[in-house]
């Protein structure tokens, strides 16, 4: 991948003009379909398959009158008076005549058309107007909302002085989600950090710019299919807020790799491409991660929240996208302005301009180049101007680690049991809040206090008790029943006779009498723990209800399916966390090679979840800080914060696991053996990458917690969790607590079983493989045309002592593999082919390194064994791809004479279509039949059975 992200990044640096118009084209399509197909989001929640839902989509097709959206007016009497006063009693109700009559609104019930109307206080101080819709809450225009609010404004001047009316319920419960000017100041803070770490105006900018096209880019595509999908405003924030965070710290990776390198001189736009190439790599990866996380949250199989996943992740991955190579073209025209003046040429080169060839409109395929084409500054490699070998050369004694990170890594490493135990005991302190986690859907309690819904559910919770801001829908068919008012009428005496109900205002059947519904007044408010026990208490009567009066009863409404939702998310938290916890341990067992690392890893996210849930429990139920973060309700945490953050901060904290470690790892491998080999890895590695951890941890933070104060209620406990999450994982887990891990276990934290390395992939994270390329870009050095060439090869099957010397094989040549056991000759000769790893050596096949590439040879190399019946088909098959390179095991075998003429046939037409350049390795154990190697083709030999290797040249070469 490093290779293919190489040539990415070089085309897009060269041919930086084009890659930017296209990008201007396709924002200003996506902008223009989220303009013209945009129908605004819906912030509506369903769960299907659940009880509260399957009632409710029942009441649709039989009792509409119930179905629709639903609001309530409450008129407070002034102090000393009552409701029943004529003057209040008449205009209330000329009021429910007024609104009843507006278009939508099904009916509007006067509290005195019954004497015992529940909607009448107890102390007379206030009534309310039950309002009710035809449709539901998306389908409710706007100039109906406008006139049931108007209604209320024209009963308040009605009323006598000191009245107080309010209109809220169910339809005004939610405020659609916007941006406010604290977001705006978290990009502010995150610029300047960006000015901080790269100490250029230009560096600063060009991260913001491509986060923020990028934001543009995925919300776009969101907002264009919302005539489609379901999308809530806190979907198009959460994408908004993870994809700005992810967007600048995905183009500081980036640059800062670049500037570094430009400080050392490098090439801009070779610099560029090696940018994209390794850290690019580690971008990749990490992005990688996220998405899986959220595109994971499908599995609490709840659409709404399976939309927002989706989302997110789309705005993560326009964002590596557009970091990919928007980033490098806007390196093009920057040139060496992202660095400070001091590190600047006295004259600076010019900065190559765009290729005017055909080549340059296209991006190169990373396979089709040879690698050594423009492969440019390999003296800034240590090993360039080496072939390379298996084992790391000795390195020189480093000097001491020094500077603010210095003195960082060396004091949470003195003493490591004492930082492990002292982080692992505040952590887990700071996690014991969450025990006592509550989760609900926001209501209008949640509001801002000046919003007239927040004004209408405190006044109700005031005169009625808190249960008349969530009442419950008990249903279900009674179209069996002789006497449907009469069984409502039982029901509904029986059900409010059951703990925890406060009223029963309403039983009724529709009028086919075929369904009936019973309103329940709980008597705790919409998310306490008693209105769910009596949720509980109702459908644990099921069984009763329906033996003693043959109804099949559900509990539904607004209420009801807020807490089966929660229900849903709760139970889906384990299976998530196993998920998320278990991917990790793959994923970075692939990367680093080790078990210590991926073990502690997720031991660390586990620490920095619960630290994040602790402090969320501590604001947004416990009420902590509330004030100053502008919390306008507490008690309770939006149903699907915790799977959100389980989610994104998996994804984040293996961000910041792989920047850190990698380096420590790739440290660990260059350095000589010796006692103190794992400090000095871990010292370094943290002191190369600390400062761009850091950076990159403080503009998540900003981002995450500029959210806090102005969020809605959906957002405020996902921004602020993050963001301690985000604080957590990067200063105490990942700079704190890994390093005295990895100290703590020295040599042993780089450990990984054998059978296990053999399993698992490989996955070259910080682009190894591309430095291994371009160190070996001009190797071998004899200026010929070589298909082949060996430096200390061997496979696994290969003793140590008889690793091939130097072998150089001409394109057009033949390579005879000769000597050892068959099993050796077969793993060699599939090695060669990209098919079987190398145990060591350096190799380059058809211009490729292995195993660096080897895809590349693979698709430029056909395997055939001449072992069956049949050698010359299998020899032909394999040629039918018209490979550069055919690799023919055991011809030897080959007794037959007119087999072995049939076979020499296949082989001369193949070269003779390559026109001489057609290239073939065959295995024997001794020296093939003479007619299989054409005569015109020079012949390399490689004895297995020697220690060291001469290569030969012609017919005669000599072993």
């Amino acid at each position: 991948m490093s290779s293919a992200l190489y040539s990415l990044g070089r085309w897009a640096f060269r041919a930086r003009g084009r890659v930017v118009a296209v990008w201007a084209g396709v924002l200003v399509v996506l902008f223009a379909a989220a303009g013209v197909l945009g129908v605004g989001t819906d912030n509506t929640y369903t769960i299907p398959g659940t009880e509260s839902q399957e009632a409710f989509d029942a009441l649709a097709r039989t009792f509409p009158q119930v179905s629709g959206a639903s609001a309530q007016l409450v008129a407070v009497a002034p102090d000393g008076t009552s409701v029943r006063d004529p003057a209040f009693e008449d205009a209330v109700a000329d009021a429910a005549t007024s609104i009843a009559a507006i278009p939508q609104v099904s009916s509007a019930t006067s509290p005195y058309s019954s004497s015992s109307s529940a909607n009448i206080a107890t102390d007379d101080s206030a009534v309310i107007i039950p309002i009710q819709l035809s449709v539901g809450t998306t389908a409710v225009l706007p100039s109906t909302s406008e006139a049931l609010q108007d209604a209320g404004a024209a009963l308040q001047k009605a009323l006598p002085a000191g009245s107080q009316v309010a209109v809220g319920g169910q339809l005004f419960a939610q405020d659609p989600a916007g941006i406010s000017i604290t977001e705006l100041l978290g990009i502010a803070i995150a610029f300047g950090v960006l000015l901080l770490t790269f100490g250029a105006l230009v560096a600063a900018g060009l991260p913001l710019i491509t986060a923020l096209l990028g934001v543009g880019a995925s919300l776009s595509i969101v907002l264009a299919v919302t005539p489609f999908i379901t999308v809530t405003s806190t979907t198009l924030l959460l994408a908004l807020m993870l994809g700005l965070a992810v967007g600048i710290d995905y183009g500081l990776f980036i640059l800062a790799r670049h500037q570094e390198q430009l400080k050392h001189g490098m090439d801009p736009a070779e610099s560029a491409a090696r940018a994209v190439a390794t850290s690019g790599s580690a971008v990749v990866f990490a992005a990688t991660t996220v998405i899986i996380a959220l595109a994971g949250l499908a599995v609490a199989n709840i659409p709404f929240l399976t939309t927002m996943g989706v989302a997110a992740a789309l705005a993560v991955a326009v964002a590596v996208v557009i970091s990919l190579t928007l980033g490098p073209a806007l390196l093009g025209f920057a040139g060496w302005r992202v660095v400070p003046r001091r590190y600047r040429p006295a004259a600076p080169p010019a900065v190559e301009e765009e290729a005017e060839t055909v080549a340059a409109d296209a991006v190169p395929d990373a396979d089709a180049a040879t690698p050594d084409e423009g492969l440019a500054d390999s003296a800034e490699d240590p090993v360039a101007d080496a072939p390379g070998t298996a084992e790391p050369e000795p390195a020189p004694a480093a000097p001491a680690v020094r500077g603010f990170f210095g003195h960082w890594v060396r004091g949470v490493t003195r003493w490591p049991v004492v930082t492990i135990v002292l982080i692992v005991a505040a952590l887990g302190a700071l996690s014991i809040p969450a025990a006592h986690l509550r989760l609900a859907l926001p209501d209008a309690g949640s509001l801002e206090e000046h919003a007239p819904a927040r004004i209408t559910f405190d006044l109700i919770a005031e005169h009625f008790g808190p249960g008349y801001n969530g009442p419950l829908l008990v249903t279900g068919s009674i179209i069996e029943s002789t006497d449907p008012v009469g069984l409502m009428d039982d029901l509904g005496d029986e059900i409010a006779a059951v703990p925890g109900v406060a009223s029963v205002p309403l039983t009724t059947p529709n009028e086919t009498g075929d369904t009936g519904i019973v309103q329940v007044i709980p008597e705790g408010s919409p998310d306490s723990e008693e209105t769910k026990a009596l949720v509980e208490r109702l459908r644990g009567l099921h069984d009763h209800f329906e033996s003693e009066y043959g109804v099949d009863l559900s509990v539904t409404g607004y209420t009801a399916a807020g807490i089966d939702i929660s229900d849903r998310l709760g139970g889906a938290l384990l299976p998530f966390g196993a998920l998320v916890i278990g991917l990790s341990l793959v994923l970075l067992a692939m990367v680093f090679r080790s078990l210590v690392v991926p073990v502690t890893a997720a031991l660390g996210y586990i620490l920095s979840v619960g630290a994040a849930f602790g402090v969320t429990t501590l604001v947004f139920v416990d009420g902590f800080l509330a004030g100053p973060l502008n919390v306008a309700a507490v008690g309770s945490v939006v149903s699907f914060m915790p799977i959100i953050l389980m989610g994104v901060l998996f994804g984040l904290a293996m961000d910041y696991e792989v920047f850190l470690v990698s380096r420590m790892r790739e440290d660990y491998v260059h350095l000589p053996p010796g006692p103190d080999r794992a400090r000095r890895a871990v010292h370094e590695g943290f002191v190369g990458s600390g400062r761009v951890v850091i950076a990159a941890a403080a503009i998540m933070f900003a981002v995450f917690a500029a959210f806090v104060p102005e969020g809605d209620a959906n957002i405020q406990p996902i921004a602020l969790s993050l963001a301690v999450g985000v604080a957590v994982d990067a200063l105490i887990v990942r700079m704190c607590l890994i390093p005295a891990i990895l100290v703590l276990f020295g040599d042993h934290a780089w450990w990984m079983p054998r059978w296990l390395d053999r399993i698992l992939p490989h996955f070259d994270v910080e682009g190894e493989g591309i430095t291994a390329e371009l160190a070996l870009a001009d190797w071998p050095d004899d200026g010929a045309d070589i298909a082949i060439a060996l430096s200390g090869a061997r496979t696994s099957f290969t003793p140590d002592e008889r690793a091939s010397g130097d072998v150089r094989v001409p394109r057009g040549d033949v390579l005879v593999v000769r000597g050892g056991d068959a099993a050796e000759r077969t793993a060699l000769l599939l090695a060669l082919g990209g098919r079987a790893p190398f145990a060591a050596g350096t190799v380059k096949v058809a211009g490729f390194v292995l195993p660096v590439r080897a895809a590349a040879v693979r698709a430029r190399t056909s395997f055939a064994s001449a072992r069956g019946t049949d050698a010359a088909s299998a020899a032909a098959e394999a040629l039918a791809t018209a490979p550069e390179i055919l690799l023919l095991d055991g011809v030897d075998d080959i007794a037959d004479p007119v087999r072995r003429a049939e076979l020499a046939g296949i082989l001369t037409a193949a070269r003779d279509r390559a026109g001489g350049l057609f290239t073939l390795v065959v295995s024997v154990r001794e020296d093939p039949p003479g007619e299989l190697l054409p005569s015109a083709a020079g012949v390399q030999r490689l004895d297995l059975g020697a220690v060291v290797v001469a290569a030969g040249g012609g017919a005669d070469g000599a072993a």
